[in-house]
């Protein structure tokens, strides 16, 4: 199977005191970024680029330590890619072989 390229976008926000938090992505259980939030009253659009073969990956975003603050992550959409790519329940990202 042909690998195939995604791009996918997601709005993410954390509400936190004191110091910033640092969150995590993985995609498919991968790390895909470590970062360090320091907006407040604000989001990041998130770019996430994905050359993968078809299948379901997993988008999982996590705050480092947990107790943080709280992360919310809406808006998870395919911005470029072959149609026959979808999120499913804001957190999953399924490519299709491009025959189907």
């Amino acid at each position: 199977m042909t690998a195939q390229f995604v791009l996918v976008k997601a709005d993410v926000s954390i509400t936190w005191n004191g110091e910033a938090p640092n969150y995590r992505l993985y995609v498919g259980g991968e790390l895909f970024a470590d970062r360090t939030y320091i907006w407040q009253e604000q989001y990041l659009e998130e770019l996430i680029q994905i050359y993968a073969p078809p299948g379901d990956y997993e988008l999982h975003w996590e705050l480092v330590p947990s107790t943080a603050g709280e992360i919310t992550v809406t808006n998870v959409r395919i911005d470029n890619g072959p149609v026959t790519a979808c999120i499913v329940n804001n957190s999953v990202l399924r490519i299709h072989h491009e025959s189907t």
